[in-house]
């Protein structure tokens, strides 16, 4: 590979990995979202979340 086609990849590869780290959060913050709205949406019907195995 020459150097000027390994020089454009770089920037790729940043953005690559910047958008998989920012896939990696969204899915953190979305699961959290889903188990605190599961939650919320329990206590609301008085539900036992402790007995109900969740996966």
């Amino acid at each position: 590979m020459t150097d000027r086609t390994q020089s454009a990849l770089l920037p790729r590869d940043r953005r690559l990995e910047v958008a998989k780290k920012e896939l990696v959060d969204f899915e953190r913050r979305e699961n959290e979202f889903r188990k605190k709205d599961r939650e919320e949406r329990a206590a609301e019907l008085r539900l036992p979340l402790k007995e109900i195995k969740i996966q």
